[in-house]
């Protein structure tokens, strides 16, 4: 599907690509700019939902690219997470195309809620798990993987909030900085949309014109939120997110 775009319409996809970009890059949850954006242009649910994957999806790069030193250091781990990731990225776009779309609109601010929530309390519930005598929840854990392959479901379904989901999983099983859990949430959350991008443009309505006017911007937004993520530090950066993902959830509501 490809439709054309005004030159308003064209300025404000351009936009909200940048936006969407700076957003993964330092969070993750750049289609709560995008999708929004597309909405209001006039496409519909489905259409925007994977125009809005497709379209940002160098915007992951870029964040990526902004973290290359923290995630370099973590290449054994991305190796281990890599098929959890795949295979519950390839099942989140199975499930989207087979659900109505009122049924993912109507979840998604739930979701992006309990996320949020999940990583504000994170700190706590690390602080617990390292006081214990037991690691159940350890970098070794089976656990850790199987989270990363139920998250890539989410992700890949609908995306919104996926970073906030995997920087709580991750702080969860891994004591790293934050710096380090981002790369990690980064890449993964890469992974995911570049498996959902290959597999809406073969079988969903893309919108390609809003989707490469997308793509063109989110790639430097990306780049610009990761080094805003690194510069704002782990509390303030943490505060960022939390808030982020409960205004994002109460527009998607009210709307």
């Amino acid at each position: 599907m490809c439709a054309a775009v005004s030159l308003l319409e064209g300025l404000a996809i351009a936009a909200a690509g940048f936006g969407a970009g700076v957003v993964n890059g330092a969070a993750g949850g750049g289609s709560l700019v995008s999708f929004p954006v597309l909405l209001a242009i006039g496409h519909p649910a489905i259409v925007a939902n994977v125009t809005s994957t497709v379209g940002i999806w160098p915007g992951y790069v870029g964040g990526v690219a902004g973290y290359r030193s923290a995630v370099a250091a973590q290449r054994d781990r991305v190796v281990r997470l890599l098929p959890a990731a795949v295979l519950g990225s390839a099942v989140g776009v199975v499930v989207l195309l087979s659900t109505p779309e009122d049924a993912f609109r109507a979840a998604a601010p739930w979701l992006i809620l309990g996320a949020s929530s999940l990583f504000a309390v994170q700190p706590l519930v690390a602080r617990w798990v390292g006081d214990s005598d037991h690691r159940l929840l350890g970098p070794a854990s089976p656990l850790l993987p199987f989270g990363v392959f139920l998250a890539s479901i989410y992700g890949s379904y609908f995306g919104a909030g996926l970073g906030v989901i995997l920087l709580a999983l991750l702080g969860l099983f891994l004591g790293e900085t934050m710096d380090r859990l981002n790369g990690l949430r980064g890449v993964i959350a890469m992974i995911v949309n570049c498996l959902a991008l290959v597999l809406f443009a073969l079988t969903a309505p893309v919108a390609w014109g809003a989707a490469g006017l997308m793509a063109v911007t989110s790639l430097p937004g990306g780049f610009t939120g990761a080094r805003i993520a690194r510069w704002l530090g782990p509390t303030w950066f943490r505060v960022v997110v939390v808030v982020f993902g409960v205004v994002a959830a109460a527009r998607l509501l009210i709307d």
